[in-house]
């Protein structure tokens, strides 16, 4: 059983999709295929099988939902003890040593990452490097245009 951090955000997203996809998209799936079988002959049926085909979708991301829940580990970054250093759940302040800009990461688990909110993944290499470092040490990023550098300068909890 593998744990699946997430944090205390990532957990509540998580569940508001599950409560939807119960209670929402469940049903009206279930309306569609009574719909397409009160049309006949199912062997032709192309509204039968898209319902049918939406319905296995609907059901298997509710049974990974439920499953990357059961196996959740919440982290509450603001009740973190990490004496300033770099890990899940902290939010860091960043300054590219080549460009000089400045740039804010939250690290979080893999199905709350999102780069347009500056959410990275715990598997990135960014997080890698960043994982343990402290506010005034440098972190090194094999990044696919090559090797970046990144000076810590901020480590928030919130």
């Amino acid at each position: 059983m593998i744990k699946v951090p997430l944090t205390v955000r990532g957990a509540e997203l998580l569940k508001e999709e599950l409560q939807r996809l119960k209670s929402v998209e469940r049903p009206s799936v279930i309306e569609a295929i009574a719909e397409a079988r009160s049309h006949g002959d199912l062997s032709e049926n192309a509204e039968y099988d898209a319902a049918k085909e939406r319905q296995a979708f609907v059901e298997g991301r509710i049974a990974e939902l439920e499953g990357k829940l059961s196996n959740a580990v919440i982290i509450d970054p603001s009740e973190l003890d990490a004496d300033g250093r770099v890990v899940f759940g902290a939010t860091v302040n960043l300054m590219d040593l080549e460009t000089e800009e400045s740039v804010t990461y939250q690290i979080v688990g893999d199905d709350e990452a999102d780069i347009k909110v500056c959410k990275v993944s715990v598997n990135s290499p960014i997080s890698r490097a960043l994982i343990g470092k402290e506010a005034g040490d440098v972190a090194e990023v094999v990044a696919p245009g090559g090797i970046r550098e990144y000076e810590v300068l901020d480590v928030k909890y919130i």
